[in-house]
């Protein structure tokens, strides 16, 4: 992977301000699996394997279940999670990929059945916080911490 800039030294008080919001939303009242669900799933979405190493961490060691983890890609075919996951799985989705979804009315109002409207608003600014994330590490190669000798 090619070596690119470094937006933490280059623009720190604009990552600063994105570290902000962060704190923002860690602190909202989300529950905590949540927040590392949405974070996870978007990464996965956005094929961001340095914020896909770093919140199925967190997640494993707040005691999220590796089955939960392994079949996320395909929550809507598992019972695995929560109707109120599930809706925030769906805004989640819908605000990643908004060029193709357009955030439908479903999703809003899966939403707003099982969040209230500050929880709601909190969960958009949690998708799009880790959205960011995502376009930063990948824009700039973030590269996952790793072992030497899994990187061969």
């Amino acid at each position: 992977m090619e070596k690119r800039l470094n937006p933490y030294q280059v623009a720190p008080d604009a990552i600063a301000a994105m570290v902000k919001l962060e704190d923002y939303v860690r602190d909202c009242g989300l529950e905590y699996s949540l927040v590392e669900l949405v974070k996870t799933r978007a990464s996965q979405i956005n094929g961001c394997a340095y914020c896909l190493n770093m919140h199925t961490s967190d997640a494993r060691a707040a005691g999220e279940s590796e089955a939960r983890l392994y079949l996320l890609s395909a929550w809507r075919e598992s019972t695995l999670y929560t109707p109120r996951e599930r809706a925030a799985l769906g805004w989640t989705e819908a605000l990643t990929r908004l060029p193709d979804t357009g955030a439908p009315t479903l999703d809003y109002e899966q939403g707003l059945a099982h969040f209230t409207e500050q929880e709601f608003v909190n969960l958009t600014l949690l998708i799009g916080a880790i959205n960011v994330w995502n376009r930063i590490s990948v824009g700039f190669r973030a590269v996952h911490p790793n072992e030497a000798r899994h990187a061969r």
